[in-house]
This record gives structure tokens, C-alpha cells and sequence, in this order.
């Protein structure tokens, strides 16, 4: 949109001022857009209620879809949740800053207000210079991505722009973000860990470092075909062939993560539209 300021933080020069900026508006409760690894997202204040409805509401979206948390160090994590298993931290020192989400218990003392999240809390570091920098500042933000919900996902901040226009007072251009494939979600918050969405990174390299994550594999029975009376085999319907164990894994429904109605947006932005990150908004 001609008439917002996009402000450029590719030149290191400029940047401090940007980002300045964007620190003086969120602590106002005020939204500001960032440039993620994955593609362009919608940021508040974690700890202002008011910030984060009007998060939701820029986007289009209820309470039922509460955004995941931005941090910017691995160390911010306990603080935030509680009982972390070992495997999780082994995940967030191999992959983290990178397209890994964790869903976690989160402290029942920290008085923030994300929406219906159910005691949970999706956390992720995202590898990208400018936002890790802003986060450094702000500390954890609720964030999500920077597009109206069933909108395409934004990969350049003027295609957030035009879709969030003057709901949100600053826009932080990184350039065009890859876009690509969304965060891997991990559910760490029942007995064992499970994927509730495969993304850029797969079973396979979560299972190397994380065993209990690693694709499950069913043997094929063969059976005999059936015949019929006149001994003609019968074919089957191809309707019937089931997908492999793995797609089950990575396909999940529109669901929280720990139950039917479970906090974050990261489970909620499942899958029937990858192109918005699904449920409307890509998972930044």
C-alpha cells in the first residue's frame, strides 16, 4: 500500500533506528510486521492482552486460534514452559534458531493472555537476523503470519501490507523471505513427543536426534486375492489404497495439539491449506 512506510532493515546502517522503532510501538501494545525464515509475520507484545486481540483481529481470527510465541535465545524457554523433556532440548540445540516449533506447558504464572491455548504454549526461534535482533529487545512475541486468515502467506513486506494495511503501525522490510515450507511442529506435551506437522524438517532428522520421532514403518501383508465362484479374481478398488504410515504422521487435523481444542496456532495452522500454513495463517 502506497500510503504506509515500509521500513527497509536490509542496510545495517539504518536498521538500529527501524528497529527502535518497532520496540517503542510493541511496548505501546501496538503491531508491528517482521520478516521470519519462512515467510512474513504479524507481531505483539506477548504480555498485552490488547496487543494480541488485536493480532487476532487483524488477521480475521478467533481466540480458538491463539498465535505461537518468538524468542529470541534458547534460554528464554524455561521460562516460559515447564517440564521440558531432555528430548526436546537435545531438538532445540541441534535445530534451533530454524524452522522448529515446540509445543510445551507453558508456566502457570506468566500473566499473559494468547487466547483459548489450553495451558500450552507453541515456542520457536526462527533464524533470521533482523527479527532475532528485534526479539533480543522485546523479548517473546506473539507472532503470526503476516496475512488475513484463508489469505496467501506473505513473502515480501508489501504483500503484508496490502493485506493487513493500516491494522498494524510498523512494517519491517527484510526483503523477499523464502517462503518455502513451513515450520515442523512437535507436540511435547503427552508422554511421548509426536509430529503433529511435518515441515522443513522431517521425521528422519528429528529422529536423529530425538529416536521416538522417527517414522513408523508397517510391514505389507500379502495376502491372497479372493476369488469369486466362477474362480475370476477380484480387483480391487483403488479408492481403497491407504497412504503410508508417515503421510498419518505429517497429516494431521485442525486441532490442538494436546486435545481436540489445545493452544496454538501451530497446530491449528494445519494442513488442508499449506498455502496459507493452514488454518490461515502460515506458521511464521
Amino acid at each position: 500500500m502506497p500510503d504506509l512506510e515500509l521500513l527497509d532493515c536490509r542496510d545495517a546502517a539504518v536498521r538500529a533506528d527501524h528497529l527502535a522503532e518497532a520496540v517503542r510501538q510493541l511496548a505501546e501494545g501496538r503491531l508491528v510486521v517482521l520478516p521470519t525464515d519462512t515467510v512474513y509475520g504479524i507481531a505483539a507484545d506477548a504480555f498485552t492482552p490488547r496487543a494480541v486481540t488485536a493480532l487476532l483481529t487483524a488477521k480475521g481470527r478467533s481466540r480458538q486460534m491463539p498465535p505461537p510465541v518468538l524468542i529470541g535465545d534458547a534460554l528464554t524457554l524455561d521460562g516460559l514452559a515447564t517440564d521440558v523433556p531432555d528430548a526436546v532440548r537435545d531438538l532445540v540445540e541441534e535445530f534451533w534458531p530454524g524452522p522448529l516449533t515446540v509445543i510445551l506447558h507453558a508456566h502457570g504464572s506468566l500473566r499473559w493472555d494468547l487466547g483459548d491455548t489450553h495451558g500450552t504454549v507453541a515456542l520457536r526461534m526462527p533464524d533470521e537476523e533482523i527479527t532475532l535482533e528485534l526479539l533480543r529487545r522485546t523479548g517473546p512475541l506473539a507472532v503470526s503470519s503476516a496475512n488475513r486468515s484463508g489469505e496467501a502467506p506473505a513473502l515480501t513486506c508489501a504483500d503484508a501490507a496490502a493485506q493487513l494495511g493500516r491494522s498494524v503501525r510498523v512494517y519491517l522490510d527484510g526483503g523477499t523471505v523464502s517462503g518455502g515450507v513451513a515450520s515442523t511442529i512437535v507436540d511435547a506435551t503427552g508422554d511421548q513427543l509426536r509430529i503433529v506437522r511435518e515441515g522443513a524438517l522431517t521425521a528422519t532428522e528429528l529422529g536423529s536426534i530425538a529416536p521416538e520421532l522417527l517414522p513408523v514403518h508397517v510391514p505389507e501383508t500379502v495376502e491372497e486375492p479372493a476369488q469369486d465362484q466362477a474362480g475370476d479374481t477380484e480387483t480391487e478398488d483403488p479408492g481403497a489404497e491407504q497412504s503410508p504410515v508417515s503421510d498419518a504422521v505429517a497429516e494431521q487435523p485442525e486441532t490442538a495439539a494436546s486435545s481436540p481444542d489445545t493452544a496454538s496456532d501451530a497446530v491449528a495452522e494445519q494442513s488442508s491449506q499449506q498455502s496459507d500454513d493452514s488454518p490461515g495463517g502460515r506458521l511464521p
